[in-house]
């Protein structure tokens, strides 16, 4: 066990490497899937169809094919119409792209899951549609999305281990080569293991703290708990503030809220 833990030591500097390559993957996937998942998000429940038909096509399409397939593409077959691109850029454009796919139906679906009473009141207040979505649906449709958004980054996180297929060496290759220094599959990739983990935990930590601040920008937010604590929400403080309470209390807890 002490050669492993040798090996392990000796194989920090790469490990290392290997997290930072796994970090831009993840953080410029993220990015490109979230302004993905806002345009497609949007165009998909566009009452127009040459917004809604082409979003429609491109979500099914990035959420019908695999991953694995578009990295291959991008990387692979790409090249073979002059088309060159590094490999780090490929895999942010087809994560990116992936679970955009995905995040722009949970975009839509928050969107469509405000009050209607919400809609209606920012209506009667004559607000033009960017300022209506802005001021009064965005907020409230954010609290609501942020959960899933979460999950789907996680995933793209998971999703990076895939990168070797195009010569990245990220966490996945890294650990692979532990193991091979070690012979010892369970001990390498169980370090694999507890990186990956690392790195999913802090991203649900943030993830909930933005969770919080949105919800109490609403005048929603649960009260603050432990690290490992257990947040329970009461429904009628969870519960969006009505339309017609517009006149007061909507503009202090936050101005999100007609």
């Amino acid at each position: 066990m002490s050669d492993n833990f040798d090996a392990l030591i000796a194989a920090l500097p790469d490990l290392r490497s290997g997290v930072f390559i796994t970090l831009q993957l993840t953080v410029g996937g993220v990015v490109l899937a979230f302004v993905i998942a806002i345009v497609l998000g949007l165009g998909a429940r566009s009452p127009r169809w040459p917004a809604r038909v082409p979003s429609r096509i491109l979500i099914e399409f990035f959420r019908g094919t695999s991953l694995l397939v578009q990295l291959f593409w991008f990387f692979y077959v790409m090249p073979l119409f002059g088309i060159k691109l590094d490999a780090l850029l490929c895999g942010v454009l087809a994560l990116g792209l992936n679970y955009g796919a995905y995040a722009a139906e949970v975009v839509r679906g928050a969107i469509n899951s405000v009050p209607k009473g919400q809609w209606e009141a920012a209506t009667a207040l004559s607000l033009s549609p960017v300022r209506k979505l802005r001021k009064i649906i965005w907020p409230q449709a954010w609290a609501i999305m942020i959960p899933s958004l979460a999950n789907l980054a996680v995933m793209l996180l998971k999703g990076t281990a895939v990168a070797y297929i195009i010569l990245m060496h990220d966490l996945t290759w890294e650990t692979d080569q532990l193991r091979q220094t070690t012979g010892n599959t369970f001990f390498a990739y169980g370090v694999g293991m507890i990186g990956y983990f690392l790195i999913a935990y802090l991203m649900v930590l943030g993830a909930n703290a933005l969770e919080r601040h949105a919800k109490r920008r609403l005048g929603q937010g649960p009260p603050k708990g432990g690290l490992f604590s257990v947040r329970i929400t009461d429904k009628a403080t969870a519960a969006p503030m009505p339309a017609a309470n517009a006149g007061g209390g909507g503009a202090g807890a936050g101005g999100g809220v007609v």
